[in-house]
């Protein structure tokens, strides 16, 4: 959740800068760590050897069966990119206290107003805002901007949410500023990440229109994992 890099910058378009090129940075180093390691690739020196004397025609050479050894199934590496962006895909961006963000339509739950029908919950986390209620579903919705830039969201932040983005369909939802219009992406476009040690839930960064790409799953499974560890009733 938290970012380990929590430097407290008294700008807050400063730190929404700096965090967003830390992002951009990542999935860029990462990028070119692949690409260097599938270009250099060892040189194998091969000794030469002498040629094998002359069997003597008296001496009958023993029969050899051939054994051929069981082929070995391929170990899957990390996925590059995740199964819906294996062709154009449609995304949505939004903005959280500034940081541009981009989801898949395909993994969009939908688009929610925050409007006085949040309930927050007494002694819970700083990034949990509340229950949204609806007839079909009750929306547990995050702070994004202190849950994805912790020790960097601006104060004000949550005042400025006017939207809830539902993910997929999870019991979660991101609170965000704004929402802007969809576009189609190709795969081509966007730096994917391979390493998920750090900020699992992106998926990578388009630099194009400098946003990062959310890997949905994967923050829903980071929210449940929370909620679980920190033994929070948010029900």
């Amino acid at each position: 959740m938290a970012d380990k890099k929590m430097t407290q910058l008294a700008d807050p378009q400063a730190a929404i800068a700096s965090y967003l090129d830390d992002l951009l940075h990542t999935a860029t180093e990462q990028a070119n760590q692949q690409d260097t390691q599938a270009v250099a690739k060892p040189m194998v020196a091969i000794a030469s050897q002498p040629l094998p004397a002359k069997p003597d025609p008296a001496i009958a050479a023993p029969l050899v069966q051939a054994v051929t050894a069981p082929q070995r199934s391929p170990i899957a590496g990390p996925q590059a990119r995740p199964e819906w962006a294996e062709k154009p895909f449609e995304c949505l961006i939004f903005t959280v206290a500034g940081l541009q963000l981009a989801v898949p339509l395909v993994l969009l739950g939908g688009v929610h107003r925050i409007k006085d029908d949040v309930r927050p919950m007494p002694g819970s986390p700083a990034w949990y805002m509340g229950i949204r209620p609806s007839r079909d579903k009750n929306l547990r919705v995050v702070d994004s901007a202190e849950w994805i830039m912790a020790g960097r969201a601006p104060a004000n932040a949550r005042a400025n949410y006017r939207f809830v983005i539902h993910l997929n369909n999870s019991d979660w939802g991101l609170a965000c500023d704004n929402v802007a219009q969809s576009f189609t992406l190709s795969p081509q476009q966007v730096r994917w990440r391979t390493s998920r040690s750090q900020r699992p839930w992106l998926a990578g960064t388009v630099i194009e229109q400098m946003c990062a790409l959310l890997d949905v799953q994967s923050m829903a499974n980071l929210l449940v994992r929370a909620e679980r560890e920190q033994h929070l009733d948010l029900s």
